[in-house]
């Protein structure tokens, strides 16, 4: 099967990451690269549990972090643990996103893979006071340059920086000139580590499925090193078509040897 037709077999709570609960450890990564402080005020948007407010108010200090869920049954829960630990300048709202007052934040947490909400979410973005941050997770707001990159942690700031083409901010992302299997795998490596997993073997196998993403992309984008598709990608492809029936090749605009 095509790998779009694996994706669509895959539950929708894992596609788009309702079910993906992020590590204390990658939570403290992505606020240290932030450079979050005492004078922020954070949002994390779509927040699932408490965590990451609890990390944001109890370990960076914030004067005040807000997490908004449209999961009711999560946000209840969010509720009581920050009222048993007593941290009062942190509060959660059951809310569609796309609707939440978001006037204050200076830093905003947002892992979403839905383009509607992405498209809409930029646009409320803009409207920001400038200087505040956007953080998001292997991927940049669409059409922006990223202001800050430790991937999979990507920063665009108010006023956002318009991108040229998908080309420039690639490019711009991976801070290469080129991308060859090395730069694919490791930045694929990085982002499996980064979301987590109680399962070595998945991480493995979505390193795999990520690297050639990436690598494909960026041939279809004309920024892969070499005309030809690099031997480990060849492998790989074969792993995936031979023994979980998931085939790629598809994907590229172009056959190349």
């Amino acid at each position: 099967m095509k790998i779009e037709d694996y994706i669509r077999t895959l539950p929708h709570s894992i596609i788009m990451g309702e079910d993906v609960t992020l590590r204390d450890e990658t939570l403290r990564e992505i606020f240290r690269f932030a450079s979050l402080g005492a004078n922020d005020t954070f949002y994390h948007l779509g927040c699932g549990n408490a965590k990451g407010i609890t990390i944001a108010l109890q370990e960076f200090g914030v004067k005040k972090a807000v997490g908004i869920d449209n999961n009711d049954k999560k946000i209840s829960s969010a509720k009581k643990s920050l009222e048993e630990k007593g941290l009062y300048n942190g509060s959660f709202r059951c809310e569609d996103i796309l609707q939440s007052d978001i006037g204050d934040a200076s830093v905003i947490l947002f892992w979403f893979s839905d383009e509607h909400i992405i498209d809409k979410m930029i646009s409320k973005f803009s409207q920001l006071k400038n200087g505040c941050k956007i953080i998001t997770i292997w991927g940049p707001l669409t059409g922006c340059l990223p202001d800050k990159v430790d991937f999979p942690y990507i920063l665009n700031v108010v006023p956002f920086k318009n991108a040229r083409d998908l080309r420039e901010q690639t490019l711009a992302v991976f801070g290469t000139e080129c991308i060859d299997f090395a730069v694919a795998w490791e930045f694929a490596e990085r982002y499996s580590k980064a979301i987590g997993s109680k399962e070595a073997g998945n991480d493995r196998f979505l390193t795999i499925l990520q690297s050639l993403v990436i690598w494909i992309n960026a041939k279809n984008l004309g920024i892969a090193c070499g005309d030809e598709i690099p031997q480990p990608i060849k492998n790989y492809m074969s792993i995936l078509k031979t023994f979980f029936n998931i085939e790629v090749e598809h994907l590229l605009k172009q056959n190349v040897a």
